[in-house]
């Protein structure tokens, strides 16, 4: 049974692909701040963790060693950013950058882009002994074009850069780390855009359906030979005929149409 940290598994994409590697038979570890409150599995080990407060981190690794002994995966959700699209009914995530409120920044930089680094150093640390090992870090198309806002552009362009540097450093360890792009994810932030008409979701994929394309990577022989690259999810799963929670086959968005 292969071992799973998924961090930022309160709500959102994090809980979707901690719901859907269960389900694919790992051993879960899920984290985020809110995690008891979370609608999950009970098998999955739910982890109370604020990433950015580093001793934390490293204490949600010291369980891990405790109860699993490894780590197999690592999948980085954690994020901010989303939870505040619209304030005071004005939706300001497409604001631009000189009236974008100060909390994005810290939100996706600290709790998003550093979380990411601190969580994979200590993750590596348990990977190296096996030589094996997978991490993925959830990023998007706003890393390659303007989508949304400024700051959203740089948080993951940083992400996707993060990824490349770790995967020419962990390569020769047998490590992989990918960059993987959901498509619209219908997260409880995004559609409680669409009731206010800001999104358009006939194209959209749920949580889990990310989760399912995460389980089918982890299992790939060859992984090691996608190390550093950027995945579109809905590509991959259209590789391994994955289908969403509702039976549909997202279509992959490409940088032309994100």
């Amino acid at each position: 049974m292969q071992v799973a940290l998924v961090t930022g598994a309160s709500r959102g994409v994090g809980r979707g692909v901690a719901t859907s590697l269960h389900e694919a038979g790992f051993k879960v570890f899920a984290t985020g701040r809110n995690i008891g409150a979370a609608h999950l599995h009970g098998a999955i080990v739910r982890i109370a963790c604020d990433h950015l407060r580093d001793e934390q981190t490293a204490s949600v690794f010291a369980q891990i060693a405790r109860e699993a002994g490894r780590l197999d995966v690592l999948v980085n959700s954690a994020w901010g950013g989303y939870e505040k699209m619209a304030e005071n009914g004005a939706f300001t995530w497409q604001l631009p950058f000189w009236e974008q409120p100060a909390h994005r920044w810290t939100s996706m930089m600290e709790a998003g882009v550093r979380a990411a680094l601190i969580t994979s150093s200590q993750a590596v640390k348990m990977m190296l002994p096996a030589r094996k090992g997978l991490i993925v870090n959830i990023s998007y198309w706003a890393a390659q074009k303007h989508i949304g806002n400024v700051i959203y552009g740089v948080a993951k362009a940083a992400t996707d850069k993060m990824t490349a540097d770790m995967a020419y450093e962990l390569r020769p360890h047998g490590i992989a780390a990918l960059s993987l792009y959901p498509g619209l994810v219908r997260t409880e932030a995004v559609m409680e855009a669409a009731k206010g008409g800001w999104l358009d979701v006939s194209n959209s994929e749920s949580p889990e359906f990310v989760g399912r394309v995460i389980a089918a990577l982890a299992h790939e022989t060859t992984v090691l030979e996608r190390t550093g690259r950027v995945l579109v999810a809905a590509t991959v799963a259209s590789e391994y005929r994955i289908k969403d929670i509702d039976g549909r086959q997202p279509i992959p968005l490409t940088l032309e149409n994100a």
